[in-house]
């Protein structure tokens, strides 16, 4: 509707109201762009890679590469059950860390605050307990237990020589990453059975996110968290709080892509067989990995619920002082 101004009043143009609709189409015409955007791109990498792939020394390239980085002889096939349960344990963690870890960056009121006990676990000896939301509390608790968790990992990969599996021993890789790449973006798929042996980019993905994007994950949040000493006065120069958040969140957000992508393979590359691989450690295609998987769902959604601060304030009242 356009309204006339009153008589006397100076109007360079009609007034209008009512009409609260462009601002509704504005929310959604930048997002509808960008999903536009990577749509055509996706689909021009499409096109580009399976041209590619018709050219000879592409061709021959490919023969030469297929795909699968060389392992030492040694290396063991197969999943033992302690990586099921491995497996199981960091979805569990690693989902309740990206939610407890994306509430503290956006949050503006917490439910509560936590302070520390004096000179206790969370609260080194020399420092001044902080005071802390409560949702810091319970990611710093569940950070523990991934850190844990990713000891017992790293400790069983070295005893098993399960490490030579995730880790690139020979310079081969580089190339069969290129191939693995073009083959994926072409759509026709390397074909891998990862009971025996991973691909060049499934390899070096594993290896990247258990020997880098962990470790660097562990830095930065001890920085940020309570256990960083305050002593240290020269170290909290050369590596100040900035650059930890700096590193801390885009360390996540590798994390979360990686689990998307590894989701999707699981599913679109033979899910009831991935499933017993990683879950129920058998190399089978029935309905138990998936079942399993399943259940865990189930668990690490109750664990979701079980978060809510009217659970977690009475432990946390236990390791420290809980305010509003």
């Amino acid at each position: 509707m356009i309204t006339t101004p009153p008589s006397g009043t100076a109007s360079t143009s009609p007034v209008r109201t009512g009409d609260s609709g462009g601002g509704g189409r504005a929310a959604w015409i930048k997002p509808a762009a960008t999903i536009a955007g990577l749509v055509i791109l996706a689909l021009v990498v499409v096109l580009a890679a399976r041209w590619l792939r018709t050219l000879e020394p592409v061709q021959g390239f490919v023969a030469t590469y297929n795909g699968h980085a060389s392992q030492p002889e040694t290396a063991p096939a197969g999943i033992p059950a302690w990586l099921g349960w491995q497996h199981f344990f960091n979805m569990f963690l690693m989902v309740l860390i990206v939610r407890t870890g994306l509430q503290v960056r956006n949050e503006r009121k917490p439910p509560g605050y936590w302070t520390a006990k004096k000179d206790s676990f969370f609260s080194p000896r020399g420092n001044t307990p902080k005071k802390v939301s409560l949702t810091q509390w319970l990611h710093q608790l569940l950070d523990v237990a991934w850190v844990v968790n990713g000891i017992a990992f790293v400790v069983l990969l070295a005893a098993t020589g399960q490490w030579m599996r995730i880790v690139p021993t020979s310079w081969d890789i580089f190339p069969n990453m290129i191939s693995g790449a073009l083959q994926y973006a072409s759509l026709d798929w390397p074909t891998e059975n990862g009971w025996i042996h991973y691909n060049a980019l499934q390899v070096m993905a594993y290896f990247l996110v258990v020997f880098v994007a962990a470790p660097l994950a562990i830095l930065s949040g001890i920085r940020i968290s309570t256990w960083w000493p305050e002593s240290f006065g020269r170290l909290n120069k050369i590596y100040p709080v900035e650059w930890a958040r700096a590193v801390h969140f885009p360390v996540m957000l590798c994390f979360v892509l990686f689990t998307i992508a590894h989701v999707f393979l699981v599913f679109f590359t033979g899910a009831l067989a991935n499933l017993n691989h990683m879950y129920a450690s058998r190399d089978a295609v029935d309905w138990w990995g998936l079942v399993i998987f399943l259940i865990s769902l189930v668990v690490t959604a109750a664990a979701w619920f079980l978060t809510k601060p009217l659970f977690t304030t009475p432990i946390a009242a236990r390791t420290g002082t809980v305010a509003k």
